[in-house]
């Protein structure tokens, strides 16, 4: 590892350290959550979601920042993503073990806050899958546009705020990887499973857990665009 890569670790642990071995503070942190979701969805996501992308340059480019890259506008736009997420959280949550119920087999109405049981997985799992073919599929175009629009405005947080030509966006969005990559095999092998774990977690670490899987993903796209792009010059 480079002499940068050190830095960063030392960083990550000087953020991340004091809520592993201070129980006040962690302790603070639960009772934020508990008092203000929302505000506290988009602080993780902002925070984590973004940490994911910056791992995701290093591996692909090399370094943990480059011109252009656009921190606080991707910052911004995972925090309000994040919002949005809380949100269809809650109402996935309350919707797809109420269609089980109604149309398969009954489940208890406090399914999810039970321990881990065949019930409680398949109420998890019926909430990832729901949610990921409903819901994921917009989630992740919107991204795509946003990260486009970042892009093409220089990155910078002023130039983010102009208005967004979503038509123009997406005819230029490579449907193929779109489509073929990241809805056929992202949302099947690793969101769907990933999420129903998501669900079987205490509701106040589920937004928590989405957000680190935003870190997961970040490294995963940019070891695949690493292995697309030795395929394509080895061609």
């Amino acid at each position: 590892m480079k002499k940068n890569d050190w830095l960063f670790i030392l960083c990550l642990g000087l953020f991340f350290g004091p809520f592993v071995v201070s129980r006040q503070l962690l302790d603070l942190y639960l009772a934020a959550v508990g008092s203000r979701p929302l505000l506290m969805s988009f602080v993780k996501f902002a925070v984590l979601a973004t940490l994911g992308e910056v791992i995701g340059l290093r591996i692909s480019r090399g370094v943990y920042y480059r011109k252009g890259f656009g921190v606080l506008p991707k910052a911004f736009v995972w925090g309000c993503l994040g919002i949005a997420i809380q949100l269809v959280f809650v109402m996935f949550a309350v919707g797809a073990p109420a269609v089980v119920s109604r149309f398969f087999t009954a489940l208890p109405a406090d399914v999810l806050k039970q321990g881990v049981s065949g019930a409680k997985l398949l109420a998890a799992f019926a909430i990832s899958v729901s949610m990921n073919l409903i819901f994921a599929p917009m989630f992740m175009t919107l991204h795509r546009i946003t990260d486009m629009h970042i892009q093409q405005t220089g990155g910078s947080l002023r130039g983010f705020f102009r208005p967004i030509d979503f038509s123009r966006m997406l005819q230029q969005i490579d449907w193929q990887v779109m489509y073929g990559f990241v809805f056929r095999k992202t949302l099947p092998l690793f969101w769907i499973p990933a999420h129903t774990v998501t669900f079987l977690l205490p509701e106040v670490h589920r937004v928590l857990f989405a957000a680190l899987l935003g870190v997961v993903l970040g490294t995963i796209l940019a070891v695949a665009g690493l292995a697309r792009g030795e395929r394509a010059a080895s061609a």
